[in-house]
């Protein structure tokens, strides 16, 4: 899979900077797009962006992984997309978050509060002083709160 073997170039160069991977995307079509998430707990930069745009890139047209023309973005999550993966649950830690679960934890379907990462499958929230642990495959939204 293009996603796994990007994955395992960019790895090195993220952590250079202390950067963290957010998630990769290839998306094919007409203009093939590969799409690199990227976060820096400092604050992500057009700069971060630009710096590994320029690394994964040159790295990329060496491998030869994708053999055909793409388009090839880097940039931040964004601030109000959805968390997609369990690492996220760690890079954003201690950040606002609201989660919505496919069935009642504690007669709730909908939590709010910081978020304070995840552990054996079990993502651990506190909301209003108290810790709420939320199973992973429960999860049906997590969505950062700005």
């Amino acid at each position: 899979m293009i996603e796994d073997k990007v994955k395992e170039l960019v790895l090195p160069i993220l952590e250079e900077r202390d950067f963290k991977l957010v998630d990769i995307e290839f998306i094919k079509g007409a203009r093939p797009v590969l799409r690199i998430y990227i976060y820096n707990p400092e604050g992500t930069t057009i700069e971060n962006c630009e710096w590994v745009s320029r690394r994964i890139g040159a790295l990329l047209d060496i491998e030869d992984i994708i053999p055909y023309s793409y388009i090839l973005e880097v940039s931040s999550p964004g601030l109000n997309r959805k968390l997609k993966n369990k690492e996220e649950f760690n890079i954003f830690k201690d950040r606002d978050i609201k989660i919505h679960t496919k069935e009642p934890i504690n007669e709730k379907t909908s939590f709010k509060g910081k978020l304070k990462g995840i552990n054996d499958d079990m993502i651990k929230l506190e909301e209003e002083g108290k810790t709420i642990n939320i199973p992973y495959d429960k999860v049906s939204s997590a969505k950062l709160e700005f």
